[in-house]
Formats: C-alpha cells, sequence, structure tokens
C-alpha cells in the first residue's frame, strides 16, 4: 500500500499532478483538489489581468 503525501492515507494507487510547476505523487481526492485550486488560481489571474488592462503573456 502506498501512502499519500498530502493527507498520510494509505492508498491502492499514487497519481502524479503538476502542482506549482513541480510535480507530485498524491493519492486521487487530493489529486482532484490540487487541480481545482490550480484552476482557480488560473482563472483568478486572468480576471485581475482583464481588469488592470494587461494584453501581454505571462
Amino acid at each position: 500500500m502506498a501512502t499519500c503525501k498530502v493527507c498520510e492515507d494509505e492508498v491502492d494507487q499514487l497519481v502524479s499532478v503538476k502542482v506549482g510547476g513541480k510535480t507530485k505523487k498524491m493519492c486521487e481526492d487530493c489529486a482532484d483538489r490540487a487541480r481545482e485550486a490550480e484552476e482557480v488560481a488560473e482563472q483568478s489571474e486572468a480576471v485581475v489581468q482583464n481588469m488592470m488592462g494587461f494584453k501581454g503573456r505571462r
């Protein structure tokens, strides 16, 4: 059994997810939460850039 390093629960399989530019292995539940948090961060950054009139690339 593998242990998730985020929630420290024992799981059958770990999933690799890129979070903040680094690949981390975690359980499926933690991976879903990390993906959602990453999407929210990207969307909020896009809103702020549009509000500020930023036309460049990141």
